[in-house]
C-alpha cells in the first residue's frame, strides 16, 4: 500500500485467518480419511499411501493442492486478480465450449478433458472465473445494480457459463450458479426476486406431482395476498380476493367429483386448468389497471408474476420430457415420489440411507461400516462420501462435518464484511454462496431431500480438479483478507 510507513504493517502471522486454514486443513484431512474408508474392502494388506488406491491418488492432489495455496499465499500479488479477471473468463469460457466437442462421453455428460491420467474439467474453474468477474465488474465506482445495464451484464456473466454447463449434461455444476443470488442480495437485489425463484420452483413441482389447475390457484393466491399487503387498500383486497380463491379451489373440488361420477360429461372432458384461466387472466388485468391507477410497483409485479406463472405452468410438461435426460427425470421422478426405483434411479439414494441410519448417534467406527466396506453404495468416494462419514462416524460426526463446514463458510462471510474494498467483499460472498450449494446439495442427495446431480463435497470428497479449484477459490480470497488486514 503506497504512502503507508512500515511500523503500520502487521506480520503474516497477525494478517492472516487461521482459523479460516485450520478448518480448510481438518476438512481436507477429514476427506482423505473417508477417501479411504470408502474404497477399504477390509484387507489388512491395502495400503491408504498405495498410488492404485484412490486415496493413494488422493494424497498427491493434495500435496499439488497445498502447493497451489502457497503459491497464491505468497507468490501471486492479490491485486492481479482484479486485472486478469476479464482475460481469464474469456478462456474459461472458451474451454466450457472446447470441452463439449473435444471431451468423450462420461455417463452422458461431456465435460472432462482427458490430459493423459489427469482428468480435468472446466466447470470447476469456472467458478473461479465467475466469481472474479462478478467482483471486477460489481466493485467499479460506477457500477448499480438497480441500473438496467448493469443488471443485465452482471445476469450475464452468471447465465453464459450456467447455460454452456447445462450444454455439457452437468446439471449439478449449473445449479451451484443459483448460489451468486445470495451475493447479489448483499449487494442490494431485492428479497422480492429470492421469493419469485421459489415459487417458480413450487409451481414447477406442484404441476408435476399435483397438477396444473392446484399451481394455478397457488400462483394466484401468492400473488393476490403479497398484491394485497403491498396496496393502500390491503384489507379491501384481501376481502376480494380470498374469496377469488376459495371460489377456485371449490370448483377443483367439485370438478374431481363430478368428473368421477359422470366421466362422460363435457366437463370431464375438459381439463379443469382451463378453467382456471378465467381467474387468472382476470387478477392479471385487474392488477395491471390498478398498478397505474395507483402507481403501485408491487400489483404489477404481480400481474406479471401471475402471467409468468402461467406460462411455466404451460412449459412444465416440455421442459420436463423434452429438455431434462432420461436419467435426469427419472431422478426427480424418485424424488418427488412420482414413482419408486430401487433398483434403478433410487438404488444410491436408498443404499445411502441405509448406510447413514446404521450408523446411529456414534457410527460403527472407523473402517467398520459394512455398507462402505462392501461398497453397495455406487460413487462413495465421490459424490457420497457423505454416507461413509455417516455410517462410521453416526450422527456426532456428521453434525461435526457440518458445523466444520457452516464454521468455514460464516468465517469467509466474517472477513468480507470487514473488507474495506468491494472487490475483496464480493469476492468473499461468491465463495461462500458456492460452498454453501455444494454442501446443501451434496448431503441433500445424499439423504433424500435433492435429486441425484452428481457434485462434490467440497475438500472432502475425491477428485484433483475439485480440490484444487477450491483450493485456489478459498486461497485467493485469504490473500485478498490478507492484503487489507496487515495494514492497520
Amino acid at each position: 500500500m503506497i504512502g503507508v510507513s512500515p511500523h503500520t504493517q502487521r506480520s503474516f502471522s497477525k494478517s492472516v485467518d487461521w482459523w479460516l486454514i485450520a478448518s480448510y486443513l481438518i476438512l481436507v484431512l477429514i476427506g482423505w480419511l473417508n477417501i479411504y474408508a470408502s474404497i477399504h474392502t477390509g484387507d489388512e494388506m491395502t495400503s491408504a499411501f498405495s498410488w492404485s488406491l484412490r486415496s493413494g491418488k488422493q494424497l498427491v492432489w493434495i500435496g499439488t493442492a497445498f502447493v497451489l495455496a502457497a503459491l497464491v499465499l505468497f507468490v501471486i500479488p492479490p491485486r492481479i486478480y482484479e486485472g486478469l479477471s476479464i482475460p481469464f473468463f474469456g478462456m474459461v469460457l472458451l474451454l466450457l465450449v472446447a470441452v463439449i466437442f473435444l471431451s468423450n462421453d462420461v455417463k452422458g455428460s461431456h465435460s472432462w478433458f482427458q490430459l493423459g491420467p489427469v482428468s480435468f474439467q472446466p466447470a470447476e474453474i469456472s467458478k473461479i472465473a465467475t466469481s472474479l468477474m462478478l467482483a471486477t465488474v460489481m466493485s467499479q465506482m460506477n457500477y448499480k445494480m438497480t441500473r438496467v445495464r448493469d443488471f443485465i451484464l452482471t445476469a450475464a456473466i452468471i447465465l453464459v457459463p450456467m447455460a454452456i454447463i447445462v450444454l455439457e449434461s452437468e446439471t449439478g455444476s449449473a445449479l451451484v450458479y443459483v448460489g451468486f443470488i445470495f451475493m447479489l442480495y448483499r449487494e442490494g437485489l431485492s428479497g422480492w426476486t429470492i421469493f419469485i425463484m421459489f415459487m417458480a420452483i413450487l409451481v414447477f413441482i406442484l404441476t408435476l406431482v399435483a397438477s396444473p389447475y392446484t399451481a394455478a390457484v397457488v400462483t394466484l393466491a401468492a400473488a393476490s395476498i403479497v398484491a394485497a399487503l403491498y396496496s393502500r387498500r390491503s384489507r379491501r383486497d384481501l376481502l376480494i380476493w380470498i374469496p377469488v380463491v376459495i371460489i377456485a379451489l371449490i370448483w377443483g373440488i367439485v370438478y374431481n367429483k363430478v368428473a368421477a361420477a359422470k366421466p362422460e360429461s363435457f366437463i370431464a372432458s375438459v381439463d379443469k386448468f382451463l378453467f382456471a384461466i378465467p381467474f387468472v387472466v382476470a387478477l392479471a388485468v385487474v392488477y395491471f389497471v390498478q398498478s397505474f391507477k395507483e402507481r403501485n410497483m408491487a400489483k404489477l409485479l404481480a400481474a406479471v408474476a401471475v402471467i409468468g406463472g402461467i406460462i411455466l405452468i404451460f412449459s412444465v410438461q416440455f421442459i420436463f420430457y423434452e429438455v431434462l435426460e432420461d436419467y435426469q427425470r427419472g431422478r426427480i421422478e424418485v424424488l418427488l415420489g412420482m414413482k419408486e426405483d430401487l433398483a434403478g434411479a433410487g438404488y444410491n439414494v436408498n443404499q445411502s440411507l441405509i448406510a447413514i441410519g446404521s450408523g446411529g448417534f456414534f457410527g460403527k467406527g472407523y473402517l467398520n461400516g459394512t455398507q462402505t466396506t462392501f461398497g453397495f453404495v455406487p460413487e462413495q468416494s465421490t459424490d457420497f462420501i457423505f454416507c461413509t462419514i455417516g455410517e462410521e462416524w453416526g450422527f456426532l460426526g456428521s453434525a461435526a462435518v457440518i458445523i466444520l463446514f457452516l464454521f468455514l463458510i460464516s468465517r469467509i462471510v466474517l472477513d468480507a464484511e470487514k473488507s474495506r474494498e468491494a472487490f475483496t467483499r464480493i469476492y468473499g460472498y461468491c465463495v461462500a454462496s458456492i460452498l454453501f450449494m455444494h454442501l446443501i446439495i451434496n448431503i441433500g442427495m445424499t439423504i433424500g431431500f435433492m435429486p441425484v446431480i452428481g457434485i462434490p463435497l467440497p475438500l472432502i470428497s475425491y477428485g484433483g480438479s475439485s480440490l484444487w479449484s477450491f483450493t485456489i477459490m478459498i486461497f485467493i480470497f485469504i490473500a485478498l483478507d490478507r492484503n487489507e488486514s496487515k495494514y492497520f
